[in-house]
């Protein structure tokens, strides 16, 4: 594997398998509701990605991929990986299950090219991805490498600025961890529960990065990708503050005046044809 060292990526995997039954069955993935027809995309992703009918979509750290096939019902021929084993499978069988037409692959995103062959019109990751690599220098070479010329590149995840707070220190929004790990090895979190409802089990101990705004644009850059728009966003997808608010349109922000913290961040790239 390139990108950083095993030990870490190992520990997250052994994580992310023993959280995925808890996450599949819980209310906060809604599994049922997407069985009856509900799409787990939000309409952000939806407006800025574009129509994909007919087109090629690589989902990159798709957890058990109801993202990748809601993508499927809007017409895309899908295709997702994810590191974990547990929830590929999981994938795998729901897809099955509801007869969406969907490749499923194990990888992790550095050694997908020795996994997965050809290229995807559109390439795709979300929420909360960024902070379990490493590296992105690699990453960003990996998806020039799947990308066919002229496709494009679409992330929408947590906001660098944003990720500096700490959930249970955040009253005052003073920073609690740093803007970027880089150089500095990741952040180290010891046992705990997982982010969705279900059994107050704990899994872990768990590794993060952090990565700036440079940090990210700068490695799709030197990959070739030309950037056609950074957006950053005041609202995010989960309550990831306490004193946060949903709104009806169903995103969360923080009280009057916290338009000046951004959250969330989108971005859109394409590759030279």
């Amino acid at each position: 594997m390139i990108g950083g060292d095993d030990r870490y990526m190992k520990a997250n995997r052994l994580s992310w398998d023993a959280r995925t039954p808890t996450h599949f069955k819980s209310r906060f993935y809604d599994v049922d509701g997407f069985r009856a027809g509900a799409s787990s995309l939000n309409s952000l992703e939806i407006e800025e990605v574009g129509d994909v009918e007919g087109k090629s979509l690589l989902h990159l750290q798709c957890h058990f991929g109801m993202d990748t096939m809601s993508w499927a019902r809007l017409g895309a021929k899908v295709t997702g990986v994810d590191f974990s084993g547990e929830a590929i499978s999981r994938a795998r069988s729901l897809s099955e299950e509801l007869d969406i037409d969907a490749k499923f692959v194990v990888s992790n995103v550095y050694d997908l090219p020795d996994a997965l062959e050809g290229r995807f019109d559109v390439v795709f990751t979300s929420y909360g991805v960024l902070t379990w690599l490493p590296d992105l220098e690699p990453w960003a070479r990996v998806i020039a490498h799947f990308l066919e010329p002229g496709g494009v590149f679409y992330i929408v995840d947590g906001h660098p600025f944003g990720s500096v707070f700490d959930e249970e220190d955040a009253v005052d929004l003073r920073p609690f961890y740093p803007y970027s790990t880089r150089g500095a090895g990741p952040l180290e979190f010891e046992p705990g529960p997982t982010y969705t409802d279900g059994p107050d089990e704990e899994y872990g101990p768990t590794f993060e990065w952090g990565h700036s705004v440079g940090d990210i644009l700068n490695p799709l850059i030197s990959a070739g990708l030309v950037i056609e728009f950074f957006h950053e966003h005041h609202f995010t997808a989960y309550q990831a503050l306490p004193m946060m608010k949903q709104g009806e349109d169903g995103w969360w922000r923080l009280p009057e005046g916290g338009e000046l913290v951004p959250f969330l961040f989108s971005l859109k790239a394409t590759k030279p044809e």
